[in-house]
């Protein structure tokens, strides 16, 4: 593929950092004007938005870190490799979640409402995001003989991130892309379609992206961090997540009728 877009003298511009920084931008902005359509305020969804970002960033990388932490302190130079790939979604996830709900808390901002908006720009940005792994060649599948697999021919991928070189591969980048838009879409029409109620769509991302995670994991190539040599560490995380999103979502279901009632009440007495 693609990893090196050009060089601006000694200046090196990366695919994979192009294409994440324009997943933050554009996860962002669709989070901003769905905060303007929720009568929030926009400049305390920017500011959030950005501690976001920043701590997804420490959190992905951090995670890398620690999954491989033999490889990066036996060879220093390894180092390198957190410069140049994004780090871990999960550990990117765990970071941004705490310091995302601080924020909320400390500026009083409505918890779920505002993880709300977020979602489907997580999941646009995400899918933005993969496409700069294809290019970079990072994530990539296990070898297969479908019609579809990849051959990856960058002597550059294989330096920066041990991309195995004329072989074909599951494209796993392009499935996590495509699992990632079915997600957002199911969102948006849920949004439409389904009864609404605060933090359902937040959840229910965390119900779909986890569950298309751990099949996809089965296909990636890529050393990542594994359990008994067969079971990786996403999907470990994304089998503890998806129970906790279904318990969430049926315990705000429920909750969402008796506050609409309550409310009801509180209307009628004012009348």
């Amino acid at each position: 593929m693609y990893p090196l877009l050009f060089e601006l003298g000694p200046v090196s511009i990366y695919s994979y950092g192009v294409l994440l920084a324009t997943a933050y931008i554009v996860g962002l902005q669709f989070a901003l004007r769905r905060a303007d359509r929720a009568g929030l305020n926009g400049q305390r969804v920017m500011d959030l938005g950005i501690f976001v970002i920043i701590s997804a960033l420490v959190g992905a990388k951090l995670m890398l870190f620690l999954l491989d932490i033999d490889r990066f302190t036996s060879d220093p130079a390894q180092l390198m490799v957190l410069v140049k790939s994004g780090g871990v979604f999960y550990g990117g996830l765990l970071l941004a979640v705490p310091v995302a709900w601080w924020y909320i808390r400390r500026h009083g901002l409505p918890l779920w409402t505002t993880c709300d908006l977020f979602a489907p720009g997580i999941a646009l940005g995400h899918s933005i995001g993969r496409m700069g792994c294809l290019l970079a060649g990072c994530c990539y599948g296990s070898p297969t003989d479908v019609p579809w697999a990849i051959t990856f021919t960058s002597t550059l991928a294989a330096a920066n991130v041990g991309t195995p070189l004329e072989i074909a591969l599951h494209p796993t980048q392009i499935y996590e892309a495509v699992a990632e838009l079915l997600v957002l879409a199911a969102l948006l029409f849920g949004e439409r379609r389904w009864r609404r109620f605060p933090g359902r769509t937040f959840w229910t991302y965390l119900l779909l992206y986890p569950t298309a995670r751990i099949i996809i994991e089965f296909y990636r190539g890529d050393p990542r961090g594994m359990l008994f040599d067969t079971i990786s560490t996403s999907q470990v995380l994304s089998g503890l997540i998806v129970p906790i999103s279904i318990v969430m979502l049926i315990l705000l279901g429920r909750k969402a009728p008796e506050a609409d009632a309550t409310s009801r009440r509180h209307q009628k007495r004012a009348a």
